[in-house]
């Protein structure tokens, strides 16, 4: 089992070395770097190529995006598993060892992944450390992941890995020209062909900058491309009867949260409409609760209220920022 762990390299001069390190300290040590130059303009190429390590390999493409330069990443990749990692990102020395008992617990997945933790983009607070549990760890095996991701987070791009081929038959595996939900797209697609194993273990770490204010965005007008195309496969007859209701249940979450910021922003005759749209999750408390938020809260109520859930990592506040979701 060979993984090629991927990094989509834009602009991250300040950060890559620490990137890189961490996957040379893996105790798992049959894999290969391959690193995708999105045509950096600050150098981050150099500090790579100046990491003269067998492991290592760097191309460069003129810049096209993240979605491109993962795709040809995963078109030149020659492990067996494909592991992703962003350039500002950070993996465990444990990470592709846990991967390996993943696919050991559960031989039919085609994806795995581990659990992860977001850390301040703050000067000294990097690389991060944590303390991991000893002992055998609890591996889950997700099969239904729109429900799934509406209990907690679930993936992160620095912290799952996919079968080589799988990939490389789902290509273009990141939509093009997307800079919202283009991996949860993927994610999701995936688990309509797969099941995920899951390793419930914090074992990569993402930066994060202090959540601006919900209500200084713009409420989106239409669903982003990934829940449209979320939307057009359930309704295309080729998914099983239960991946339809778990699908479109995730679809309407969106429109709930979307009601959310609506109200945040005045609104909301906007998101009474955003309601309407997603009646498929009115036999759930959080439609109900966004209703009366729709009726009688006023908005400041409301921006406190999912500003505090952000600050808690509940993916469902975070839909229209980041793609994720889940009910609260």
């Amino acid at each position: 089992m060979k993984f090629t762990v991927l990094i989509p390299l834009y602009n991250k001069a300040p950060y890559i070395r620490c990137t890189l390190e961490s996957v040379l300290a893996q105790n798992f040590k049959d894999y290969e770097i391959l690193v995708i130059d999105d045509g950096s303009t600050d150098g981050g190429d150099k500090i790579v190529e100046a990491m003269v390590d067998d492991t290592i390999r760097l191309i460069r493409q003129a810049n096209a995006g993240v979605s491109a330069a993962r795709n040809q990443g995963i078109s030149e990749a020659r492990g067996d598993w494909v592991s992703f990692l962003d350039a500002d990102d950070w993996q465990h020395p444990d990470f592709l060892a846990a991967l390996v008992l993943a696919q050991a617990a559960y031989p039919e997945a085609q994806a795995a992944g581990t659990d992860f933790l977001r850390f301040p983009h703050a000067e000294g607070s990097w690389p991060p450390r944590w303390l991991i549990p000893s002992g055998p760890p609890d591996i889950e095996r997700i099969a239904d992941l729109p429900s799934r991701w509406m209990q907690g987070p679930s993936l992160c791009s620095s912290a799952v890995a996919v079968r080589r081929d799988l990939l490389q038959s789902m290509q273009p595996c990141f939509p093009l020209g997307e800079a919202m939900g283009e991996d949860l797209d993927l994610w999701f697609r995936l688990a309509e062909k797969t099941p995920i194993a899951l390793v419930r273990v914090p074992l990569a770490a993402y930066r994060v900058t202090v959540a601006g204010s919900l209500t200084a965005q713009q409420t989106p007008s239409n669903a982003p491309p990934f829940i449209r195309r979320i939307r057009d496969r359930a309704m295309s007859g080729l998914m099983t009867p239960a991946q339809r209701r778990s699908a479109l249940w995730l679809v309407a979450q969106h429109e709930v949260s979307v009601a959310r910021l609506a109200v945040m922003t005045g609104q909301r005759l906007s998101g009474l409409r955003c309601l309407i749209r997603g009646r498929r999750a009115a036999r759930g408390r959080r439609w109900w609760l966004t209703l009366a938020m729709t009726l009688f809260m006023p908005n400041q109520v409301v921006s406190r209220w999912e500003s505090w859930r952000i600050r808690r990592g509940n993916p469902t506040a975070q839909l229209t920022q980041a793609g994720s979701i889940y009910e609260t």
